[in-house]
């Protein structure tokens, strides 16, 4: 058609909505206004100069007046000063209008608010079960490390023939003597280093258990407040006595080979590096170094051994310092633990 003629699409659809607009506006006045909208049969009266007042009709139906149509201004005033007036609560109320070119927006996205977080709740702690074994006490409570193999008792109530003795988590060969009374050997390895271990009776199932008891090793004791500063070396290296000085004394004292010191320690092999001590009660060697600076300054200054050739002249109880001194021979291998203060030859 030359209407839509170079016309692009948006264009085209327009032009149909205004023409399908105007056929509906005028469809609806025709409703409006009835069949005398547009034009229709119109009746003439002819007024002669002799009749001053003219006849109307015979007919008041056939009497048409005509009708005016409202310019646009007009139309325009009147849309726009007439008030809207819209009650919703009215049955008839109309659906309020919306303009179709105002688009939807979105309100500005809100902060990230973290929710609060959830309460916290408590649980009543539970009730500690009532062990079924009650362990009173262990005999002996504490050993010294490196103990030979040694019996615990275990003493309490309720025991039943199936209770184990567990020593560090470790079960043991128990033997059960009576409701009240539990022993068990512990060997020697268990109780090597110090440190406390845990005892407790239960059932191999572990039904069945006590409470538990805290067994300590404890560090052996060793000869450390002594002191090595010197010996007296005799022919055939018997009667070797080696001077001591203890702390907090001023006096060094002299010990024979097999002599105890301190009350425990047995003194087994004397040199002119060092001597060696046995624990008298648990068996353990230790060796002490010679001290160097001791006797002759008052301090200590460290375990340092003898260097062959290189004897410092410190004084020694009962032998004057003008004497000279060295190193004795190496000692056989089979020596005398006699006693013997006779230094001639024999």
């Amino acid at each position: 058609m030359v209407l839509f003629e170079g016309k692009t699409p948006t264009e085209r659809n327009k032009i149909i909505a205004a023409i399908v607009l105007g056929v509906v506006a005028l469809f609806a006045l025709y409703l409006a206004f009835g069949p005398s909208f547009g034009g229709g049969t119109t009746t003439t009266v002819t007024v002669s100069k002799g009749s001053p007042t003219p006849k109307p009709p015979a007919s008041s139906d056939q009497v048409k007046t005509e009708i005016i149509l409202p310019s646009a201004d007009d139309q325009q005033f009147v849309y726009e000063t007439t008030p809207v007036v819209y009650n919703p609560s009215s049955v008839s109320a109309p659906d309020p209008g919306r303009n179709i070119f105002a688009f939807y927006e979105p309100p500005p996205p809100t902060p990230y608010v973290a929710p609060p977080p959830a309460p916290i709740v408590v649980k009543p702690p539970s009730p500690i079960p009532t062990p079924v074994f009650l362990m009173g006490y262990s005999t002996p409570q504490n050993v010294f490390a490196g103990t030979k193999t040694f019996r615990l008792e275990i003493n309490g109530d309720r025991f039943t023939p199936d209770a184990r003795i567990y020593f560090n988590q470790a079960e043991v060969p128990t033997t059960f003597v009576g409701p009240q009374k539990l022993y068990a050997d512990i060997p020697q390895a268990m109780i090597a280093q110090e440190g406390p271990r845990q005892v407790i009776v239960q059932t191999p199932d572990g039904r069945a258990y006590s409470n538990q008891v805290i067994f300590t090793v404890q560090a052996p004791p060793t000869p450390s407040k002594f002191q090595y500063i010197g010996m007296i070396a005799r022919k055939r290296y018997n009667n070797d006595t080696a001077y001591f000085l203890e702390t907090g004394q001023q006096t060094p004292f002299g010990a024979r080979l097999n002599d105890v010191v301190g009350g425990r320690f047995k003194l087994i092999d004397i040199s002119a590096v060092e001597v060696v001590f046995e624990d008298t009660i648990l068996s353990f060697k230790h060796r002490v170094p010679i001290t160097i600076g001791v006797a002759s300054t008052g301090r200590n200054d460290g375990f340092v051994p003898f260097n062959p050739g290189n004897i410092p002249q410190v004084n020694i109880p009962g032998i004057p310092n003008n004497i000279p001194r060295t190193l004795p021979a190496n000692k056989p291998a089979d020596k005398k633990d006699d006693v013997d203060d006779n230094d001639g030859p024999n």
